[in-house]
């Protein structure tokens, strides 16, 4: 074990949206040169899915994907992430021959086939927490981790800043993150991203016996950051979307109050646009993700205007007075929770339906 050199291994995010959070593995590197293992250099990447199986989306958003450890030489998992512009930074783990023993013991047993298959938890049971949690299970001793109190981001900060180049990718994940992501994060939590856990690693330390010694022992570049090429997403933003969406409330509006009209056909469309949101709000109550299930956007966005389309039609009050309630209740809601950028346009222009609701006088066209 003298010639085993065991690394954690952390890429930097690319610009695919299954890349924005960065990549961690774990390095088993044997530098002998002679022996039946000599120059075996393999990575554990708990990474690996199939996005061909079937409904994987579907899964993934219900919290039901397994995710698998698989093991590949370390020559072939360098230049996928080069390709990318990825940097790739190795840190060698200070650990003594029996630490290293039961280490290889324990990735053995992962590898099993009845054990390597795992299911996914985007935050707290991911590529980064696993290698993370083997380490620390074989460590002959406790690791004392830096303290970080004076970070306490939200999961839905990181999310945010992970997909800071990506608005509509932001827009969706807000959509779906509930209150219990915005409450603020431990050092454990917020090591679901890697490059978090490659800064906790570097300022570790192994305490045993009254003595420490640093939980990373060197720190290697393996790839310095390339170029990467940030792919535009739509061309509006989910602001910009807003804007317009106002501006063409408020001019629908105008016309109404001139031509004595409602336009029942504009308040079918965003009651039809309010309960498709709900829908789906309302479906991941029941998702394995711990922090969708209790979504405040759901006040306002909820299945309940399918119901009054009808009423609606037929020119009664039932439906604006009951989204009058909704729409106070979603604005108390966003002391607590944060919600999406842009989603505030559609919440104007529903707001801008109640306008003249008790007129008489109006025709409903």
């Amino acid at each position: 074990m003298d010639s085993i050199e065991v690394s954690l291994i952390t890429c930097s995010p690319h610009e695919e949206i299954y890349s924005l959070y960065g990549h961690s593995a774990l390095r088993w590197h044997d530098l002998h040169n002679e022996g039946l293992t000599a120059g075996q250099d393999l990575v554990f990447n708990w990474g690996l899915f199939d996005f061909k199986k079937p409904y994987f989306v579907l899964r993934f958003v219900f919290g039901l994907t397994d995710y698998e450890l698989g093991v590949i030489p370390f020559e072939r998992f360098v230049p996928y992430y080069k390709r990318w512009g990825c940097s790739i930074t190795e840190q060698v783990i200070s650990l003594t021959n029996e630490e290293k023993h039961s280490l290889k013991k324990a990735l053995a047993d992962n590898l099993r086939q009845e054990n390597k298959v795992y299911r996914y938890n985007f935050f707290y049971d991911n590529c980064s927490t696993r290698p993370r949690d083997i380490i620390e299970s074989n460590v002959n001793g406790k690791i004392e981790w830096p303290d970080r109190e004076d970070y306490t981001p939200s999961f839905r900060d990181m999310v945010r800043e992970c997909n800071r180049n990506h608005d509509w990718s932001r827009f969706g994940n807000d959509i779906l993150l509930g209150l219990k992501a915005d409450f603020k994060t431990t050092r454990t939590e917020q090591e679901f991203l890697p490059l978090n856990l490659m800064q906790d690693m570097a300022l570790a330390q192994i305490y045993v016996n009254g003595e420490y010694r640093p939980l990373v022992k060197e720190q290697r570049n393996i790839a310095l950051p390339g170029v990467q090429i940030i792919e535009p997403d739509w061309i509006l933003s989910p602001t910009e979307t807003a804007i317009i969406l106002v501006l063409i409330a408020l001019c629908i509006l105008f016309v109404e109050w001139k031509q004595k009209k409602r336009f029942v056909w504009w308040d079918v469309t965003l009651m039809l646009v309010q309960s498709a949101i709900g829908i789906v709000l309302t479906v991941m109550i029941f998702s394995q993700h711990p922090t969708t299930s209790l979504n405040l956007n759901i006040l306002l966005f909820n299945p309940l205007p399918i119901f009054f389309i009808p009423s609606v039609i037929k020119h009664r009050n039932t439906w604006w007075k009951l989204l009058v309630v909704l729409l106070i209740l979603y604005t108390i809601g966003g002391i607590w929770q944060s919600y999406p950028e842009g989603l505030w346009g559609l919440a104007l222009c529903l707001l801008s339906r109640i306008t003249g609701i008790w007129s008489k006088k109006q025709k409903i066209q």
